[in-house]
């Protein structure tokens, strides 16, 4: 398709960032497929939730809020998140009419004529006069390299390739990464492998107490100030800690949360400490998190020496055409919300021609 459509904005993605942000778009008078266009390469509505593995239920959640103009009530805290999260984005697309195009993969963002952004997806070209990027970080989990790696003989699995705990039954699992899915990992898994272990390559923090809205916004910003300096993000639930709720307890007195240090290398047959100790393992799992998806925006040269990408609120700084939503300190369900709202805010300004806030 060779023909250029116009538009105000684009939306890259529809998880809770981008679907936030395109409800403050309707909301302020933007029309969807006239004014703005959300495009989503997943095959259908949840985000990264749709993904998630079957055994983590709604229950099990860490911190989920509700989207912006529609609370997410009764939902069954023992059926999957991503089944629970899916019909909950559906419902929530169809009732706000935001006519999200998918599957659309959007293979780079270029400078175009007369000062508009070209988006290339593959449905065709956008020109736009803003953007606005919420692609998350699913798509880019972050493997570790450790000596020996290649040699290994069992299997390795990222957190994003894990289905459950059944098929690991009778196995010797290492699992990797001190956050929140290491640890749920470990609990599904304690049942069913023949033994597990846990590294990390810092001592994990255990939080006391609800995550609560005020406790969401402390750790946003703590994170703040990375993108500041054009640092590259970290993640809003590594400056939480570990909610410490009756599974962890459980899992702690009976040993399954029992932490090691990081191991040096990995051997054919496990991982190996330069002290000479070793565990053997038949499957590797990294639940060592995930990289913000941000390949598609290369052309444009925004990131700092210092491997980020330097941003103020939503706003890069080095164009302030660009808002990253669910970046950095927006990388949480609460963060997302209030960054929508936030990179809209700025982009109206923006598009009106008036000075953005320095």
């Amino acid at each position: 398709m060779n023909e250029v459509r116009e538009v105000e904005v684009v939306v890259i993605g529809a998880g809770q960032a981008g679907l936030a942000a395109a409800y403050h778009l309707r909301r302020t008078g933007f029309e969807p497929e006239r004014d703005f266009v959300v495009l989503d390469h997943s095959p259908g509505p949840g985000g990264a939730w749709q993904f998630r593995w079957p055994s983590l239920t709604f229950g099990k959640v860490h911190g989920m809020h509700a989207l912006p103009g529609m609370e997410l009530t009764d939902a069954d805290p023992a059926r999957p998140s991503a089944e629970v999260v899916r019909e909950y984005f559906d419902r929530y697309e169809r009732t706000f009419d935001l006519r999200v195009r998918r599957p659309v993969d959007v293979r780079a963002v270029r400078e175009g004529p007369g000062g508009r952004l070209l988006v290339e997806t593959s449905d065709g070209t956008w020109s736009t006069r803003a953007l606005i990027n919420a692609t998350g970080t699913w798509d880019r989990p972050f493997w570790p390299r450790y000596p020996g790696q290649e040699t290994f003989r069992g299997r390795q699995l990222h957190t994003a390739q894990y289905a459950g705990p059944q098929e690991f039954a009778g196995q010797r699992v290492v699992v990797v990464g001190g956050g929140a899915s290491g640890t749920q990992h470990l609990l599904e898994l304690a049942p069913y492998a023949a033994a597990t272990t846990w590294v990390t390559r810092r001592p994990p923090v255990f939080r006391e107490g609800p995550f609560d809205e005020e406790a969401g916004r402390a750790a946003v910003a703590l994170v703040e100030e990375r993108v500041r300096q054009g640092l590259p993000p970290r993640s809003v639930v590594s400056v939480t800690g570990l909610p410490l709720n009756d599974a962890v307890r459980q899992g702690l007195a009976d040993g399954i949360l029992d932490r090691q240090p990081m191991f040096d290398r990995i051997t054919p047959d496990g991982v190996a400490w330069r002290d000479g100790r070793q565990v053997s393992a038949d499957v590797i799992l990294w639940a060592t998190g995930f990289r913000a998806a941000l390949n598609h925006l290369a052309p444009l040269k925004l990131r700092e020496p210092g491997g980020g990408i330097q941003v103020e609120g939503t706003r890069v700084v080095a164009d302030p055409r660009i808002h990253l939503v669910g970046y950095g300190p927006s990388a949480s369900t609460i963060g997302a919300n209030r960054a929508g709202r936030a990179a809209v805010r700025d982009i109206r300004r923006l598009l009106a021609g008036e000075p953005v806030a320095a």
